[in-house]
């Protein structure tokens, strides 16, 4: 049977732990070249409104120590909007984002998943794996940008890896950040405060990290402190333009790791792209999540370097990972609906097709 699970009955059948340890699994396998990746692909399509856009999203990969291929795919529409005199994009209407779960042994389709749970939780537990290879074994402090969904899985991550004892939160909206800070200091069991300015967010922070929608940098790169380890996860693309730090981050950055270097060409990706076209940045000074967990390249060097973890990509591999773990669990719990393996069976029994 195949089972269907919605995004509420996938609340609460994992924890962040579960979930980094999946994603680290899943990061060692690609690291070591038996997971295989391919990289996201998006079309874009024009709407009536000039500043909206039909968009379609691809990522498969396959991680054979899960048993599991997983194929994300979401069809949605995308909005620019000014807000503060800042240009951001935001998702109106409807929104159908599934991830298909295969069995690499019978070929079968195992699930069919909601992918907006799954997908907050991946990407934070990614950002949790690159932190815990990363960060200083005595990082205390977080600041982070951004009160949404996806700042409240890296903190959670964050704090999973390293004994956090405070935690910074601005957003452009006051109230947002306030609420959000209450809502995670009773969540996570430490102090997590609201602050008025981009400054006092880098101030004092082991570990600075941003989760926006924004397109321009968030914070001046010369206020990072010697030993920082900052985190950016806004993957862009060749139509959205994105960037959450400035380049001066990145050059003073000694340790560059992101999920998957390809992307980062093919999308042109600002962040990095830009200072590589420039020659101010080598490609091999550029290292992947894979490598750095299969210890192919060392960490951290010293307690001065300050790290940079570039979240740029979602990856079919996480979602192989992730899907893996949830269908498990669901199934103790007997929870979701199943449906009928035929329907998904398009050549059955001992029928050879050549295609």
């Amino acid at each position: 049977m195949v089972l269907v699970l919605r995004n509420e009955e996938m609340e609460g059948l994992i924890t962040m732990d579960e979930t980094i340890a999946a994603m680290e699994g899943a990061f060692i396998e690609h690291g070591r070249k038996i997971a295989v990746n391919r990289p996201r692909q998006r079309i874009y399509l024009p709407r009536e409104d000039k500043d909206t856009y039909y968009m379609f999203n691809v990522l498969p990969g396959s991680v054979p120590a899960c048993g599991t291929t997983g194929l994300r795919i979401d069809s949605f529409n995308i909005r620019f909007v000014e807000k503060d005199g800042k240009t951001r994009h935001e998702c109106p209407g409807d929104f159908a984002g599934l991830v298909f779960l295969f069995d690499i042994a019978t070929c079968q389709l195992k699930a069919i998943l909601h992918d907006h749970f799954l997908s907050i939780m991946r990407v934070g537990a990614t950002t949790g794996v690159a932190t815990k290879y990363m960060a200083r074994e005595d990082a205390r402090v977080v600041g982070i940008f951004g009160s949404g969904e996806q700042a409240k899985t890296a903190l959670m991550a964050v704090c999973a890896v390293r004994p956090i004892e405070r935690v910074k939160v601005f957003s452009t909206s006051p109230e947002k950040r306030a609420e959000f800070s209450m809502r995670m200091a009773q969540a996570l069991k430490t102090e997590v405060v609201p602050v008025e300015s981009p400054r006092e967010v880098v101030r004092g922070s082991d570990i600075v990290i941003t989760a926006t929608n924004a397109h321009e940098p968030v914070f001046d790169g010369d206020w990072i402190e010697e030993g920082t380890h900052v985190v950016t996860m806004l993957g862009s693309d060749y139509f959205i333009r994105s960037k959450e730090i400035d380049e001066r981050t990145v050059m003073r950055s000694g340790l560059i790791v992101v999920n998957l270097k390809e992307q980062i060409l093919q999308d042109r990706q600002p962040e990095l792209y830009h200072p590589l076209q420039r020659g101010e940045l080598k490609w091999e000074d550029i290292f992947e999540l894979g490598e750095l967990v299969t210890r192919q390249v060392s960490g951290r060097t010293n307690t001065r370097e300050i790290t940079l973890f570039n979240n740029n990509v979602g990856m079919g591999i996480q979602f192989a990972a992730i899907g893996a773990l949830v269908l498990e669990k669901a199934r103790q719990r007997e929870v979701g609906t199943e449906l009928p393996d035929d329907l998904f069976t398009t050549v059955k029994g001992d029928a050879v097709y050549a295609p």
